[in-house]
């Protein structure tokens, strides 16, 4: 198998700012310009590498702030590592709920806006239309602004926009668990539909089980380095012992008094 996607040694560094820096040019020139300057830099992530051949899927776990989403949005060049490298060959299309979309536009015109941001020309938008809106099963919304919608139904338009500019990689970050269940069928089923034309798919997710049964290797991120990267029957039963674990740790203690 021909490698789709791969990183090697990682690393994007983020700044935190002072909490009381100065809002306007104003306040910073009655108070002083060192509080603009960042207070602290600090890595999000550092030294993470994979890879990802086509045709198959990876699993990414972490608790919250461990770097998945962040890993998620450089692979679809939203951003650019400090260190390492990103490689990957072909179109991208990144399903992650907000991405791209306009609040005020109407479902119609956030198509065309989104499927252009993901490598289609207008005429193929124009000419995948229809086949988009089926799928979303959102016709009688198309001309309603988004802010309308439900998350929900955001969800089915992005999938459907994401799906059809034939990505070769596939980005997923948290949307499968939103919608009603027989559109997650749908979803997974159309997932399996690219897996078998080639298409590398990336899921990430907080559901261990889903991600087990999807993925054939997991990277097991833990405040952004690498935890544990292999087969999924390997790396998510050590993922759950050590989430059942700290979480047992913070339960609280009962009174064992009387």
């Amino acid at each position: 198998m021909s490698a789709v996607l791969v990183a090697r040694n990682v690393g994007k560094r983020f700044q935190r700012y002072h909490v009381d820096a100065p809002g306007t040019i104003h306040e910073a020139l009655l108070r002083g310009f060192r509080k603009l300057m960042p207070a602290e830099r600090f890595w999000v992530l550092r030294d993470v590498s994979f890879g990802l051949d086509r045709g198959c899927t990876l699993g990414v776990v972490g608790r919250n702030g461990a770097g998945k989403s962040t890993l998620l949005r450089m692979i679809g060049a939203l951003g650019r590592p400090d260190e390492g490298s990103i490689r990957v060959a072909g179109r991208v299309a990144l399903l992650n709920l907000g991405a791209g979309f306009h609040p005020e536009l109407t479902g119609r015109e956030n198509v065309l806006v989104n499927g252009i941001i993901g490598g289609l020309t207008r005429r193929e938008v124009l000419d995948r239309f229809d086949s988009i809106i089926a799928f979303s099963e959102l016709d009688e919304y198309v001309d309603s602004p988004l802010r309308a919608y439900s998350t929900g139904m955001q969800m089915r338009l992005a999938f459907s926009i994401a799906i059809h500019s034939a990505p070769d990689v596939l980005l997923i970050d948290e949307v499968l668990a939103v919608g009603d269940l027989a559109f997650q069928r749908k979803c997974l089923d159309r997932i399996a539909e690219l897996k078998a034309a080639g298409c590398a798919i990336v899921l990430v997710s907080h559901d261990a089980t889903v991600v087990q049964g999807m993925c054939e290797e997991t990277l097991w991120l833990r405040a952004g380095n690498v935890a544990g990267y292999g087969p999924s029957a390997t790396v998510i039963p050590q993922y759950v012992a050590e989430a059942n674990m700290l979480s047992l740790s913070h339960l609280p203690i009962g009174n064992t008094s009387g």
